[in-house]
């Protein structure tokens, strides 16, 4: 069920723009940059709003417990590559072994955000859902980046042309300093031939925090990115114009 809070923002979100002579008519369905309802939420707003082509099948490459779906009623592929979730695929989503190309309207990716801070927390539930069981050393310059391009690779492949990825990343502290996935993912995502097409921050209630922590230097992060990338060289819907000589968009 949709809390009070989150049904309002998606209401505000997704409220008719208004037609340039004020007489209230519709044109089309706007898409806030900032999003304060739930990911499950935020996923169906931005399908709706993006999609050129049908998004299914979708294939959720970390599915983890699936809880982004909780309330949905799309068919979704999950994929993860543990096997306790018993999920359609298991398997490495930087290999996608036996899954066929061109064969995904939308690929959603929600990688871990953490690695190991230290100490081995591999028994804790704080590692499950935020996958702090990913080594994250010096080696990899303690982030998680190094991820991305084996998956980006594959998402590629399997992503219909003009197909969506959807990907949620959060920039985190580690080694006492600031890391920024989230521009590394553009980046990268970019190399691997898709186009970035927007950024969008959801906000959660509050900043995770913990009686241990006794001394702050960075800023506690309330927020995450969801990048929306599509596999072909424009953002937006084909333009063509119309018998009056106006644009219009083809959806």
């Amino acid at each position: 069920m949709i809390s009070q809070m989150s049904f309002a923002t998606m209401e505000t979100a997704l409220t008719p723009a208004l037609s340039p002579n004020g007489n209230g008519a519709s044109t089309y369905l706007p898409l806030s940059s900032v999003w304060e309802g739930s990911d499950g939420e935020l996923i169906e707003a931005m399908l709706k709003f993006y999609s050129v082509i049908p998004p299914a099948p979708i294939l959720d490459a970390t599915y983890n417990a699936g809880r982004m779906w909780k309330d949905s009623k799309r068919r979704v592929i999950s994929m993860d590559i543990d096997p306790q979730y018993h999920t359609d695929i298991v398997g490495d989503n930087r290999i996608m072994e036996g899954v066929k190309s061109r064969r995904f309207g939308v690929v959603v990716y929600d990688p871990p955000h953490v690695g190991p801070q230290g100490r081995d927390k591999s028994k804790k539930r704080f590692d499950v859902d935020f996958g702090a069981t990913i080594e994250c050393g010096k080696e990899h310059d303690w982030n998680l980046s190094y991820l991305y391009p084996p998956f980006l690779k594959q998402a590629k492949r399997v992503l219909k042309p003009h197909g969506l990825l959807l990907a949620k990343i959060t920039d985190m502290v580690n080694n006492h300093k600031s890391k920024w996935p989230h521009r590394d993912f553009m980046t990268m995502a970019e190399d691997a031939g898709f186009t970035v097409c927007d950024l969008i921050i959801k906000v959660r209630n509050g900043p995770m925090q913990s009686s241990k922590w006794k001394e702050a230097h960075h800023a506690r992060k309330r927020h995450c990115f969801w990048i929306v990338c599509r596999n072909g060289r424009e953002c937006e819907r084909e333009v063509k114009p119309s018998s009056a000589g106006r644009a219009y968009r083809t959806d």
